[in-house]
């Protein structure tokens, strides 16, 4: 049987067996090679897609974490800023304690110093008193040279100076 020749194919029974045989291997391929690769292809492309969407919720989450990590560097920073002003605060305060407590004290010593120098100036007055007495005495005892008993001469000078030292002092 002679197949009919049209153009550069020709018709017979070989030309339907290679079609069939060329449908057949490609059934064949089909079931052995492209439905395998499809699959590959598939889970690959689903794996992918979850990459995608693990990395997605992963920067979602780092973002999220960052949001976090700037607030609380900024809750930091404000709290550092809040102890430096107490710092600054106590400072104060301890410095107006010092001051006061130095105040205190100058006046203190101030007190004590008035309070020395009364006793020392009454004390240099008595001493001054007890001399012009002497001196009074021996006076009086050249003027009216006479021996005056000691002890009444003595006790009207003093009279006589504690009269007249009041008055003049006090003034």
């Amino acid at each position: 049987m002679e197949g009919i020749k049209l153009g550069l194919v020709e018709l017979n029974w070989s030309f339907f067996f290679q079609i069939a045989n060329t449908i057949i291997l490609f059934l064949i391929l089909k079931k052995l090679l492209f439905k395998p690769v499809s699959e590959f292809m598939e889970k690959r492309r689903a794996e992918i897609e979850g990459s995608i969407k693990e990395a997605e919720m992963k920067n979602v989450e780092a973002e999220k974490y960052k949001s976090e990590y700037i607030a609380k560097i900024e809750a930091s920073e404000e709290e550092g800023r809040q102890i430096i002003r107490d710092a600054a605060k106590r400072a104060e305060v301890r410095a107006s304690e010092i001051i006061k407590a130095a105040e205190k004290e100058a006046i203190e010593i101030k007190q004590r110093a008035d309070l020395d120098i009364q006793r020392e100036k009454e004390k240099a007055i008595n001493l001054l008193k007890d001399d012009i007495a002497s001196i009074a005495m021996l006076v009086a005892s050249k003027v009216v040279e006479e021996d005056l008993n000691p002890q009444r001469h003595n006790t009207l000078v003093r009279k006589f100076i504690d009269e007249v030292g009041e008055t003049r002092w006090q003034s």
